[in-house]
């Protein structure tokens, strides 16, 4: 494999699924003949007899009320009494899933993001390690606009990327709008086999400026981590503290966008796979940016790979606006530093006060 290259975010380069209406069915009886409508009803021992038309102290609606329970309450009270109708729900579109999977009937945007995948696979693949590994904690996702396009601004931790993956299903699941969250990636995870088609079915593309702007403006609501290798990679000892944010590029994207920059604190990743030592030679023997080694792995195989069930917090911070500023702001190197800077400071603030109200690593 060759060295893995990372495109500068500052470069400028660059179905949903549909658902068929549910069909629902009538509870009431169709042919019913006309004289039966027009029957007496006989009362029951103890009650009143219900007579029909104005003279009989009731009208035809009311006396129909008074049958509907007898007559077509019976059907309700079989449906509500049949074992697995749910299961038969849940089986019935896992078939009319696999049908159009296979017959082609889906659709894929231009860098691949196939919703209906995602949301009915991906997530579900992944949300068992975000509620019950994990337990992630969301706090303020309320931040994320409701409409329009806005760039998610988060640190970077963990030598695997799982807060990317954690992140997403925290935006999926629990923002009111139910927003997607397009995630930018260094270009190593389209170089790899199997991991290059999944990210590109979950909606992630390419980190380059090109991409990240096409999508802030069809109001899509992008992921980004500045850190890079620096900081998924950097050793334990350097936890939390975050590194280098590059030279603004994010910044400079979000301005010729117009679109708002919301901060992003995650707590937890950085202990789940504690790298103690980096192995250059073999990293570069296989082309990766770092090899990692804790105090699993390489020592126990691929149980090493097992990352630890530390316990998360994802914080979103009040969104910066970037829609005030004129066109030609984009190109303000000194306003592109301000604002990395301040994006930067307030991430680092959050983390400092989740660490300081978290209990433990693990609870």
């Amino acid at each position: 494999m060759a060295d893995a290259k990372v495109i500068p975010f500052d470069d400028d380069r660059s179905r949903g699924g549909t658902q068929r209406p549910g069909r629902r069915r009538s509870g009431g009886r169709r042919g019913a003949a006309p004289e039966a409508a027009a029957a007496p009803v006989s009362a029951l021992p103890g009650q009143q007899a219900v007579s029909q038309g104005p003279e009989g102290g009731r009208g035809p609606q009311e006396a129909a009320h008074a049958v509907g329970p007898q007559q077509d309450g019976g059907q309700a009270e079989e449906a509500r009494e049949r074992p697995g109708g749910g299961w038969d729900r849940r089986v019935a579109g896992g078939l009319a899933f696999l049908r159009r999977r296979i017959t082609g009937d889906y659709e894929v945007d231009e860098f691949g993001y196939d919703k209906e995948l995602t949301d009915q696979v991906l997530m579900s693949l992944i949300r068992p390690f975000y509620e019950k590994y994990f337990r992630v904690e969301v706090k303020g996702v309320e931040n994320i606009p409701a409409e329009g396009g806005a760039l998610v601004v988060a640190n970077h931790s963990g030598t695997l990327p799982l807060d990317g993956l954690m992140m997403q299903v925290a935006v999926h699941d629990h923002h009111p709008a139910g927003r997607h969250l397009r995630l930018l990636a260094a270009d190593l995870v389209f170089m790899l086999p199997v991991v290059n088609e999944l990210a590109r079915k979950a909606g992630h593309t390419l980190a380059c400026a090109e991409d990240a702007q096409a999508l802030l403006e069809r109001g899509e609501v992008v992921g980004v981590m500045p850190e890079g290798f620096k900081g998924i990679g950097k050793p334990f000892s350097e936890r939390y503290k975050l590194q280098r944010f590059g030279r603004g590029g994010f910044v400079s994207t979000a301005l010729r966008a117009g679109t708002p920059i919301v901060p992003c604190s995650i707590v937890g990743a950085e202990e789940i796979y504690p790298m103690i030592g980096n192995s250059k030679t073999l990293a570069r023997l296989l082309g990766f940016p770092y090899f990692p080694i804790t105090p699993t792995f390489p020592w126990l195989g691929p149980a090493g790979l097992v990352p630890l069930p530390t316990k998360w917090t994802i914080q979103f911070g009040e969104p910066i606006p970037t829609d005030g500023y004129p066109p030609e702001a984009a190109e303000d190197p000194m306003l592109m530093f301000n604002l990395t800077d301040q994006v930067r400071e307030q991430i680092q603030h959050t983390l400092y006060k989740l660490l300081v109200q978290r209990r433990s690593v693990f609870f």
